[in-house]
């Protein structure tokens, strides 16, 4: 008989299922706002700030997220527990230069280019995230034979 124990999260810590939830609508966001045409004038304006809203929420649903796994003693999980924080912290460091250049760059093309790289980018990390809980998970329950 396999049992299975699950210790409680403290109050208000988001689970993995609504942080992937939050970060996925921001994407989702994220990306119709940059498929949104964005004109000359004034209504570039608007779409240069309405993006840089929606890059705001993504870094701020990406830095909610807690890697499942880092607290393992397995170490195939740890470390691809700290390969999925050192990939997030990168995310972040684009989110942030990415947030300066939306507002200021006056090649709105490239920018659009670099924001639909970065939405796939974070898609992948969210996939990662996903197939180490599903791992941690299969380990955890898999016992020893």
């Amino acid at each position: 008989m396999l049992v299975r124990t699950v210790t409680p999260q403290p109050k208000g810590t988001p689970t993995m299922a609504a942080t992937s939830a939050t970060l996925t609508a921001a994407l989702r966001a994220l990306a119709g706002a940059n498929e949104a045409p964005g004109r000359e004038g004034p209504g570039l304006g608007a779409w240069r700030w309405t993006m840089r809203q929606r890059i705001a929420a993504v870094r701020d649903a990406l830095l909610e997220e807690l890697p499942p796994g880092r607290d393992d003693d397995d170490g195939w999980l740890a470390a691809r527990g700290g390969t999925a924080f050192r990939e997030r912290n990168a995310l972040l460091m684009r989110l942030g230069t990415l947030a300066t250049r939306v507002l200021e760059d006056p090649d709105v093309n490239a920018v659009r280019a670099e924001v639909a790289r970065l939405v796939v980018d974070v898609t992948h990390h969210v996939q990662r995230l996903h197939d180490l809980a599903y791992d941690a998970v299969e380990l955890e329950l898999g016992g020893s034979e």
